[in-house]
Order: structure tokens, then sequence, then C-alpha cells
């Protein structure tokens, strides 16, 4: 069977920020990447790439 662990912490609290580094350095670099790639999917959809913005300012000749 299988158990469901959950742990309640403050957010301000230094122990938990250490115990998250520790997890993701236990983590190879595929698994944070498809976790970063998994809450970029949750934020922005499923689309393939990010938007791209880019703005051309005019600056007047001297």
């Amino acid at each position: 069977m299988i158990q469901i662990v959950a742990k309640k912490r403050s957010l301000n609290d230094p122990n938990s920020t250490k115990d998250e580094l520790a997890y993701w350095l236990s983590k190879s670099p595929e698994e944070r990447i498809a976790a970063v790639e998994h809450l970029r999917n949750q934020f922005h959809g499923s689309t393939g790439r990010l938007q791209r913005v880019a703005r051309v300012i005019q600056r007047p000749q001297r």
C-alpha cells in the first residue's frame, strides 16, 4: 500500500530551505529540468516554447 507523506513547515524555517536544497541536489539534472518544465507547462500552458518579446526604441540622433 502506498502511503502519502506530507510535512507542514513554516516558510521562514531555515531548516526547510536546507532540506529543499538537499532534495533538489539529490535529483539528476534531467529530473530537475523535467520539474521546471512541468511547472512552466502549468503556468504557460503546453506551448512548445516561451514567447519572445522584443521592443525597438528609436533614440534621437545627436
